[in-house]
């Protein structure tokens, strides 16, 4: 059985940074496509980053791109997003996913999920 479980949230102020980490068990980190998405208060959840199997190619949102950067360490089956400038409008939940589909660019193919870590940005 796949898991996924995230670490790494917590409150900041804004301009600071944070470093999110997922591992992953029950599967090969090599057979999945990994992903991070997050859900504000009274929002949907909403795609943030992805990273291909052996992490060649990431695609980010345009309201984080530039600001956060995500990468795959296969080896120890865990998928990071480190955060920088964070912003109040960062505020949420991040949830990390995992998808076995080859259309990996499609969201609505992640099929794995965590529990999510709670992220606050906050003066």
């Amino acid at each position: 059985q796949v898991q996924l479980v995230e670490s790494g949230g917590g409150l900041v102020q804004p301009g600071g940074s944070l470093k999110l980490s997922c591992v992953l068990s029950g599967r090969s980190a090599t057979s999945v496509a990994l992903g991070w998405f997050r859900q504000a208060p009274g929002k949907e959840r909403e795609f943030v980053s992805i990273i291909s199997w052996l992490g060649e190619r990431t695609y980010y949102s345009e309201s984080v791109k530039g600001r956060f950067t995500v990468s795959r360490d296969n080896a120890i089956n865990t998928l990071y997003l480190q955060m920088n400038s964070l912003k109040i409008e960062d505020t949420g939940v991040y949830y990390c996913a995992a998808t076995a589909h080859s259309d990996y660019r499609d969201v609505r193919n992640y099929n794995y999920w965590g529990q999510g870590t709670q992220v606050t940005v906050s003066s």
